[in-house]
């Protein structure tokens, strides 16, 4: 094969070299090494916390052997507020958003997002940290949040952001009451998770609604 025709010389000629070096280096670097240095990781943390390699490494389901529908609304509410953080702290990072008091509030519904997904994916306040207390901080982030950031909550959807904050108050409330009332656990459980799940899917569309009003310049909430 000629000079002229070699892989190379075709690359060279459209410019791709460069720019294909270029977003391997970035590929390698901003996504290859840091999930590659994740995964050893915390596999080497919890092998010496005792874990066997593949209580780690596979999915509960499959080592349990039950049904892959068991906590399927419960997972559905997870992936919501985990959403709800991704589509926030993106639109964050590309700073479409000039305004610093703008961009924090995105920043702030992105953080509370993600930290909502991680306690309910892991169970934090049932197994870790007294639920009164994070239930507590939950409250005083919303209501801060709420304060700082009134305007732009009102401009981006002041009824998505109140109904959101008030059902998942009222699931709360459900929890905390559930052994005074006279209903049966199921049935408090069917209306706290009620609950929760309505108010997961209403925090998403504030979400969207908040990221979209930055997604594309100079446009107006709808």
């Amino acid at each position: 094969m000629s000079q002229n025709t070699s892989p190379q010389r075709f690359l060279n000629l459209f410019g791709l070299t460069e720019q294909l070096t270029e977003r391997l280096k970035r590929c390698v670097l901003f996504a290859v090494v840091p999930a590659t240095l994740c995964y050893a990781l915390v596999l080497r943390v919890f092998t010496l916390s005792k874990f066997e390699v593949i209580e780690v490494i596979r999915d509960p389901v499959q080592q349990t052997d039950v049904s892959s529908w068991l906590g399927f609304l419960s997972n559905l509410g997870v992936f919501m507020t985990a959403a709800a953080a991704v589509i926030c702290l993106f639109i964050f990072s590309t700073g479409l958003s000039a305004s610093r008091l703008k961009r924090e509030c995105l920043f702030l519904v992105g953080l509370l997002s993600a930290l909502l997904a991680f306690d309910d994916f892991f169970l934090i306040h049932d197994r870790y940290i007294d639920e009164r207390l994070c239930y507590l901080a939950y409250a005083v982030c919303l209501v801060a949040l709420l304060l700082r950031h009134s305007k732009t909550i009102w401009q981006v959807d002041a009824p998505a952001f109140l109904i959101a904050g008030g059902v998942l108050a009222l699931s709360i409330f459900t929890d905390l009451i559930q052994e005074a009332v006279a209903l049966t656990y199921t049935q408090t459980q069917i209306l706290e998770e009620g609950c929760k799940f309505v108010g997961m899917s209403t925090w998403l569309y504030f979400s969207c609604r908040l990221a979209m009003t930055y997604a594309v310049p100079k446009s107006k909430p709808l």
